[in-house]
């Protein structure tokens, strides 16, 4: 104990440092863990309060999952999400890290930086405010889209009524919302990669991409499983503004456009059961936790060194 005392004290810096970030996750990620008892109770509002409410409420076991299951829907939104979510891995990795290589082979150094600023700046637009640039290009009245088709004779496309468009339109507004940041991620590990590698692979006559593929994919390699593993644990996990904000909850694109997380909103807006909202969060949660312990232990298998943990 008195050891523990001394090492305390010795990193009392280090720990004061860490103190607000600490305090910050005991309180928003693991005492909120207290309420996922809600998604095995059907909760009703008691007057004494929350607590209240989670110890009166009656213990349905798991019913609340069988909401999520049973429904017709079940398997569309499970498609949807887990397909989109692996276009956006993949796609996601091979724009990010080609967006980084090319930033990082730009002579002109400030004009690089002006690129990065500009394409670091979507991420930081909520998709409020990117739906409505969306819909400044599909509006069936007033849409650019719709007035260039119109200056070729075409007729006007109701683009919120044409499930078939959308796949690619979400897909093309996740990367332009998220390549700008993952790019700025593998750049800092190209700028750190120490530079007598290039110069050796230069003087045995390696042409630029043979120095890319040999010297910069290589070193980045262990970064890109890290990000990739991690993502693969939010593979149940959609963002929810990119499926209801830019879509505008147009119902005839449901069938392209519902995934778990819009599908609980619509039932907790409705119904107003927290329970079963619950139950969906538990079970996405409990669903990445073991992928990524698969696709850890699938990395580890083929490069120990690569992997997570």
């Amino acid at each position: 104990m008195k050891r523990i005392l001394n090492d305390i004290y010795k990193n009392r810096i280090w720990l004061i440092m860490v103190l607000p970030g600490t305090i910050w996750l005991l309180l928003f990620a693991y005492l909120p863990m207290f309420g996922q008892v809600l998604a095995f109770k059907d909760f009703r509002i008691h007057p004494d309060g929350f607590f209240a409410s989670v110890i009166t409420s009656e213990w349905v076991g798991w019913e609340n999952f069988k909401y999520l299951f049973s429904t017709n829907d079940a398997l569309i939104i499970t498609r949807n999400t887990i397909l989109y979510n692996l276009v956006f891995i993949v796609l996601g990795l091979v724009a990010a890290v080609t967006t980084a290589i090319l930033l990082s082979e730009l002579l002109n150094k400030r004009l690089s930086k002006v690129y990065q600023t500009g394409m670091l700046f979507p991420h930081f637009i909520s998709w409020v405010i990117g739906s409505y640039f969306v819909f400044t290009f599909l509006s069936a009245d007033s849409g650019l889209l719709n007035n260039v088709l119109g200056w070729f004779n075409i007729d006007p496309i109701s683009w919120y009524n044409e499930p078939k468009f959308w796949p690619y339109l979400l897909v093309f507004m996740s990367l332009w919302k998220g390549v700008g940041y993952g790019s700025i991620i593998y750049l800092a590990s190209i700028v750190g990669i120490d530079k007598t590698y290039y110069e050796a692979a230069m003087i045995d006559g390696a042409s630029k991409w043979k120095q890319i593929k040999h010297v910069t994919l290589p070193m980045l390699k262990p970064l890109m499983i890290i990000l990739t593993i991690m993502n693969v644990g939010r593979i149940f996990n959609s963002d929810f503004g990119l499926f209801y904000q830019v879509p505008r909850d147009s119902g005839t694109l449901y069938s392209v456009t519902n995934v778990i997380d819009t599908f609980v909103f619509r039932g907790l807006m409705t119904l107003g059961d927290i329970g079963m909202s619950t139950a969906a969060g538990l079970y996405q949660s409990v669903v990445g936790l073991i992928l990524v312990l698969i696709a850890n232990y699938i990395v580890r298998k083929l490069d120990e060194e690569s992997a997570l943990f």
